[in-house]
């Protein structure tokens, strides 16, 4: 437990050296607040770990780590949106806050910053980590529609309400440790 603790103080500080400052501030600003309200941060902790099984220097998955919180973020404020949620973790979301046109725009530039940190890995490990990245973007909007859809059914089986919980949430927790494990070698 030591190691994700230590994984955790390291990310948390790389997501502090990534804060955003660029204008316009009603863009920037939402996502500051959201990344800020905390989390466990397991998406990227799992990426640091994946490196940490293969190599001791964490540097080249800081960035992956940062793509998947990023992307995480992201579809949390869509995802908040979609179910009208006042509250996230104990805190008002953005659509709330700030509207919902500003978190549209929020969440989409945090998606747009996972890519470019994605790019920032080695060369070697890029693609790979891209298509994994992008394959498992898309299976979590997959699964998101599939939640929609279930607020609208009369029947969903077990079966596929475990499908659907597969692929709007441990997809991004496998995918962390696979791309750690890609980067670290």
């Amino acid at each position: 437990m030591h190691i994700l603790t230590n994984l955790r103080e390291i990310f948390t500080e790389y997501l502090e050296d990534n804060q955003f400052y660029q204008n316009p501030k009603e863009l920037y600003e939402p996502n500051n607040y959201f990344l800020n309200i905390g989390g466990k941060r397991m998406r990227p902790v799992l990426v640091l770990l994946g490196a940490h099984l293969y190599r001791n220097n964490l540097k080249d998955a800081l960035p992956a780590a940062l793509a998947i919180e990023y992307f995480h973020n992201f579809s949390l404020i869509h995802d908040d949106m979609m179910d009208n949620a006042p509250i996230r973790r104990g805190k008002t979301t953005i659509h709330e806050k700030y509207g919902p046109n500003t978190a549209v725009l929020s969440g989409d530039v945090l998606l747009v910053y996972a890519y470019k940190f994605l790019t920032k890995v080695p060369e070697e490990n890029l693609k790979l980590v891209y298509e994994i990245f992008s394959d498992t973007a898309i299976e979590v909007c997959e699964g998101q529609q599939l939640d929609m859809n279930f607020e609208t059914q009369s029947n969903v089986t077990e079966e596929e309400y475990i499908w659907m919980i597969r692929l709007k949430t441990s997809v991004v927790l496998a995918a962390g440790l696979q791309l750690g494990a890609i980067i670290g070698g």
